[in-house]
């Protein structure tokens, strides 16, 4: 028997695009209500696509963290930017998420010229409306409305949650009709594995204040639910210089003992179980120019 009923739910993705530090990862943690993509103070944190799924009543939204877009210097920069366009291509809808403060930097520009190549809906968010004053924000909106043809304009603080519900709910309604393409209970596309790399590269970056982060990244080498239901975590911390495992180890072994008990703690908040996590540094000079390592990071590996 056929069902000739017309399908009454829709689906689609909404790429977040930003210059580093916008707020976009704090946006998407906001408007899925629980933490799926890391966030620190230092720019370029997300490195790979992060995808958070939204689901109210009948809509489905997938909002695509995508990296930071920059002008890139490094094989991982080119990789990271490179991998922010694609998700720009892939979406069916482009939110342009502004620092509202920082206003029209350099890279807002280099960003604003980009997505004139992109025939895709676009949505203008500016992010952080509670440290600018009210006049300049009305200025600044006007002001990029006229750079490129944006659908609406949403003024939100992602940290405080303000404007983040109507952002949402339009999102919904402009998505296609389409079939849901995740359970209605789920929440993003990382694994645990992964998700558990992730966190241990957010406390390693906020923990050391060097440039270091930059050059090391996190893998999940083993994840093993035991017998008791707890989980075992075997983690590689991987860093291009010897000098660099120094720092991170620390004093006794007191720094990198920090990293694991932060990790820990959240982990165990996040996954609801008793965590059993093993940290090692492994130094490899040439990490960034191994295909494999970006692989694992979720990113293709420029030529």
């Amino acid at each position: 028997m056929t069902n000739n009923h017309p399908l009454d739910t829709r689906c689609g993705f909404v790429a977040l695009v930003g210059a580093p530090n916008a707020g976009k990862s704090t946006l998407l943690n906001a408007l899925v209500g629980t933490k799926v993509s890391i966030v620190t103070h230092k720019a370029q944190t997300t490195r790979a696509q992060v995808r958070g799924v939204v689901t109210l009543e009948k809509n489905q939204i997938i909002f695509v963290d995508t990296p930071g877009i920059f002008l890139p210097k490094r094989r991982l920069d080119r990789a990271m930017v490179q991998s922010a366009w694609n998700g720009v291509g892939d979406a069916d809808m482009v939110a342009l998420i502004i620092d509202a403060k920082r206003g029209i930097v350099d890279e807002v520009e280099r960003l604003l010229d980009g997505l004139k190549d992109y025939n895709q809906r676009k949505v203008l968010v500016l992010n952080k409306i509670d440290q600018i004053d009210h006049e300049k924000l009305l200025e600044l909106s006007k002001t990029l409305n006229e750079k490129v043809d944006f659908d609406q304009t949403f003024m939100v603080s992602a940290l405080k949650g303000h404007g983040v519900k109507d952002f949402v709910n339009f999102c919904g309604e402009q998505m296609p009709v389409d079939h849901w393409h995740f359970p209605e209970d789920h929440l993003t596309d990382l694994t645990m594995a992964l998700t558990a790399a992730e966190v241990t590269r957010e406390k390693l970056f906020l923990r050391i204040h060097e440039e270091i982060p930059y050059g090391a990244t996190v893998e999940t080498e083993s994840f093993k639910t035991q017998k008791d239901g707890s989980i075992r975590i075997q983690q590689i911390i991987y860093v291009a210089r010897d000098g660099h495992k120094k720092i991170i180890l620390g004093k006794n072994g007191q720094a990198i003992k920090a990293i694991g008990a932060e990790s820990r703690k959240e982990l165990m908040e996040m996954f609801d179980v008793k965590i059993h996590l093993f940290l090692f540094i492994k130094v490899r000079e040439k990490w960034g120019d191994d295909p494999s390592r970006y692989r694992e990071m979720g990113l293709e590996f420029p030529k």
